[in-house]
């Protein structure tokens, strides 16, 4: 079965954000990566601005497998909004799942990003459902 955790997104300070929430609950981070240790693709370059800006950081909470995860929003992405600035995250345990997952999600609402391999996930892809709640779905052949 898939597994579910929350995503936030920030507006510059993820990094902040997380080293305080690591404080907190006395946890160190499973990852930490920022948008210029992100492979070079064909096109893509990072814009200066966002090369020290979060991509991605996650952290265990607790012993029942939970993990918070968070980024900041690339330039070009527009501001994050109070309100706009979670996901849902939602790992499943194969191909098959991922895309039963996400195309029941999304009925009635609308694709951020078509399921894609990307260079951390052999499928993700992003939604807003029809009630405006935000996912990322993702395939993880490790589960």
């Amino acid at each position: 079965m898939a597994a579910i955790n929350p995503y936030l997104i920030f507006n510059g300070n993820c990094e902040e954000a997380f080293n305080y929430y690591k404080s907190v609950f006395g946890v160190e981070f499973q990852m930490i990566s920022k948008f210029k240790d992100m492979p070079a693709e064909a096109g893509q370059e990072c814009p200066t601005a966002d090369e020290n800006k979060i991509m991605h950081v996650s952290m265990a909470i607790g012993n029942k497998g939970d993990v918070l995860m968070g980024s900041d929003n690339g330039s070009g992405m527009g501001d994050v909004v109070v309100g706009n600035n979670f996901s849902i995250s939602i790992t499943a345990n194969s191909e098959e799942e991922t895309k039963k997952l996400f195309d029941g999600l999304v009925a009635g609402g609308k694709t951020t990003m078509p399921l894609t391999p990307t260079f951390w996930s052999p499928l993700f892809g992003m939604l807003t459902d029809k009630f405006g709640i935000n996912w990322m779905v993702s395939f993880d052949k490790q589960s």
